[in-house]
């Protein structure tokens, strides 16, 4: 993975929009590792995240994905710079069943205007390997203040 950042403070960029995350906040995700081009968190699983039989709901598995995926681009865009999903594909490799949820996103190939980036979910049930449950894919287009204003 060659790339590049935008904005030197790019940590504290994504922890002041991880505050204003609603969404992220009323799942539950958390994100426990921030780098270059590359975000991991975790989701305690609760009965409000599974279906039948007790699989993670395909809808939270593919959010968890988007997240990490999106803050992976938005760690390399200037501060006044957004990001945007435009394509999201997820492919279920396992059902997901256990107690958490574990997640890394990154840039695969970085843009000026889009940054194409991956996503791998794994499920975790107590003393076990991560299962993995997930790979996605998805392009990310950068907003600068001008796409905003119109």
């Amino acid at each position: 993975m060659n790339v590049k950042t935008y904005n030197p403070d790019f940590k504290n960029t994504i922890n002041e929009k991880l505050e204003r995350q609603f969404f992220m906040q009323l799942l539950g995700f958390k994100v426990t590792d921030i780098s270059e081009g590359k975000i991991e968190g975790e989701l305690e699983l609760k009965a409000a995240h599974k279906q039948h039989k007790g699989f993670v709901h395909g809808g939270v598995i593919a959010t968890v994905a988007d997240i990490v995926a999106g803050f992976a681009a938005v760690s390399l865009v200037p501060k006044d710079h957004h990001v945007v999903t435009v394509e999201l594909k997820t492919s279920y490799l396992n059902p997901g069943l256990g107690e958490k949820l574990f997640a890394r996103g990154w840039v695969l190939k970085q843009g000026r205007k889009l940054n194409f980036c991956e996503a791998e979910v794994y499920c975790i049930s107590g003393n076990e390997e991560p299962v993995l449950i997930a790979k996605a894919s998805a392009t990310m287009a950068t907003l600068t203040p001008e796409d905003i204003k119109r």
